[in-house]
């Protein structure tokens, strides 16, 4: 098997596109206009906080996502809010696995979940934590809360727990074992420790109000058995705390001064605070809720992006066309418009949908300012210069980046035989067609101007090469007794390097897959989302370029190349357009 090219951290980012998490850490508390600034109630709160002196002073946040998949957009938006947050106070983040359901969980998930926060240029204060480190101390306070008389072991089933929970307009039933004595509620959760019980068969449930109108009240489940192996425990347990349990008290035990959750725990923050005020915690967390991400065109559900893995709709979680933070970075989004996204978007306590739109132009503004350029024809279709000498090879100086001095030039070869894009040609030419044509003169980008001169085709009547002849005398300037029809770009049939080209688009085809009720979001996939073109050709400057550089090709779009990418097969990622292609197709 071929060795794939390098893609380590900070392998192959072209200049200015990607830093180390502490350089990333100035230039986020420098950069950020305050003024223009997003709205943002979650530091208005803290702010009011440190000026009333609450918690010493001090801002301790955390982003504990469960390794139960990879992390997505709307992850990314958490992820620079709580590391974001504790940057701009001085404060501290923790990374915290909630690791309370080993039967979804991998080491997989955990470290693509490390290598994303620290590739969208955050540390985490001391060493990563798991829920599962706590599992001695949450256990005790289980006991705790049986011995206060506020917690019991319930033998319901699963089922029998739901009828007698009610509904939101009518209260829930007791159970017949919520009034066991303490002794023998004691003695039942040891044997559940200990094995002696099948998974359904018990439950420890906290006693709180059945007839509370918030369900979450209602006698909610803390520990359930789960004969599994854990991946940080093994086989010490075969029982587990709920993530309500575990939660709250993991925050307690780690000083988290503001616990930022999405709004779905907006319901939840009663047992939060009941079980902070029950136990005997070492601090007393608070819980903000703020309106999570949701993007048109996509879906964040890790189930479902699970299934689309599982079916083989997709290429594992790192598809460019996966709203995975990993996606992503395949497909060439850079840190830095991921960061400058979830802050253009700011932090409300309103459900709404983004336009993916603003991501695109997030990473636009980000590639213009700071990709190189380079020409690259995708779908290339011969051209042949009549009245230039065959053998002969002129070189072309052009900017690295037309804005960016500092980037430098380019040197590009100028052939007899050179290819250009096959779109870029009409033998019968449209009304304001403005590339090449028989018997119309062109501009080569950054050489001379060519007159197609002759069309030849296949049996099958495919245009297969265009004979044409170049005017010496428009090297560096125009001529000046007649116009060119355009300018397009170019490379080198004998000087070029070959390369796959994937043209990726948006993964589906309507604003929003999950909303109708009568479909299936997979019938809303959009077949054209991949596009392979395996026969392109990119100048010689790119021929020894390592994975994640970011390009612009002229007049195509922004691309990256492909950890897939060999020595001997570069492979580019189309990131997006050069513009808004996608709301002029739909009529926007």
């Amino acid at each position: 098997m071929r060795a794939g090219l390098n893609c380590g951290y900070n392998a192959g980012i072209s200049s200015g596109l990607q830093a180390g998490p502490y350089q990333l850490r100035q230039d986020m508390d420098m950069t950020t206009n305050e003024s223009t600034k997003p709205n943002n109630f979650i530091h208005q709160i803290i702010e009011d906080d440190l000026a009333q002196g609450q918690n010493g002073g001090k801002v301790v946040t955390r982003f504990p996502p469960e390794p139960n998949g990879y992390l997505h957009i709307g992850h990314a938006k958490s992820i620079c809010l709580n590391f974001g947050t504790a940057l701009r106070f001085g404060g501290e983040c923790n990374l915290r696995f909630d690791d309370t359901n080993p039967e979804k969980e991998s080491q997989e998930y955990i470290d693509s979940i490390v290598e994303d926060v620290r590739w969208l240029g955050y540390d985490w204060a001391g060493e990563i934590r798991y829920s599962s480190e706590y599992f001695d101390q949450l256990y005790d306070w289980a006991v705790h809360l049986i011995k206060e008389g506020k917690a019991y072991v319930d033998s319901l089933s699963a089922h029998e727990m739901r009828e007698f929970r009610g509904t939101l307009k009518e209260p829930g039933k007791n159970s017949p074992y919520r009034d066991r004595s303490v002794e023998e509620n004691l003695n039942l959760f040891e044997k559940m420790r200990n094995g002696d019980f099948e998974e359904g068969e018990c439950a420890l449930r906290a006693k709180i109000d059945m007839a509370a109108p918030n369900i979450n009240l209602r006698d909610p489940v803390i520990y359930r058995i789960r004969h599994a192996h854990h991946h940080q425990t093994g086989d010490k347990w075969c029982i587990y705390p709920s993530y309500d349990f575990t939660h709250g008290q993991s925050d307690a035990l780690e000083g988290v001064t503001h616990s930022i959750c999405t709004l779905e725990f907006e319901d939840h923050r009663p047992l939060y605070e009941w079980f902070i005020e029950n136990l005997p915690v070492p601090a007393q967390p608070r819980q903000y809720e703020f309106a999570r991400l949701n993007l048109n065109y996509t879906v964040t559900s890790k189930r479902k992006l699970k299934l689309l893995v599982d079916e083989g709709q997709v290429n594992g979680w790192n598809d460019p066309r996966m709203p995975t933070i990993s996606g992503m970075r395949r497909r060439g989004f850079t840190p830095a418009s991921i960061r400058n996204f979830c802050d253009m978007i700011g932090v409300t306590r309103s459900n709404g949908t983004v336009d993916v739109g603003m991501l695109e132009a997030a990473i636009r503004e980000d590639l213009d300012a700071n990709a190189p350029r380079a020409m690259c024809v995708v779908d290339p279709i011969k051209v042949t210069i009549s009245n230039y000498p065959d053998g002969e090879q002129e070189w072309f100086e052009l900017p690295a980046h037309p804005k960016d001095e500092s980037m430098g030039l380019r040197k590009v070869p100028f052939t007899r035989n050179l290819l250009i894009e096959r779109e870029d040609f009409a033998e019968e030419k449209p009304r304001k067609w403005k590339r090449m044509s028989p018997g119309d003169a062109v501009r080569l980008r950054g050489a001379y101007v060519v007159r197609c001169d002759e069309v030849i085709k296949n049996e099958q009547g495919e245009v297969v090469e265009l004979v044409c002849s170049y005017d010496a005398d428009t090297k560096g300037q125009n001529p000046t007794d007649y116009k060119p029809n355009g300018v397009i770009h170019w490379v080198s049939a004998d000087n070029s390097v070959p390369c796959e080209v994937r043209l990726y688009d948006r993964l589906f085809t309507e604003p929003n897959p999950d909303g109708d009720k009568e479909r299936d979001f997979h019938s809303f996939i959009n077949p054209e989302s991949l596009k392979v073109m395996p026969n392109a050709r990119v100048e010689i400057g790119l021929k020894h370029v390592v994975a994640e550089s970011r390009y612009q090709f002229e007049r195509t779009g922004y691309f990256c190349v492909d950890p897939d990418s060999t020595e001997e097969q570069l492979v580019f990622n189309r990131t997006v357009t050069l513009r808004d292609s996608w709301a002029k197709i739909k009529g926007k």
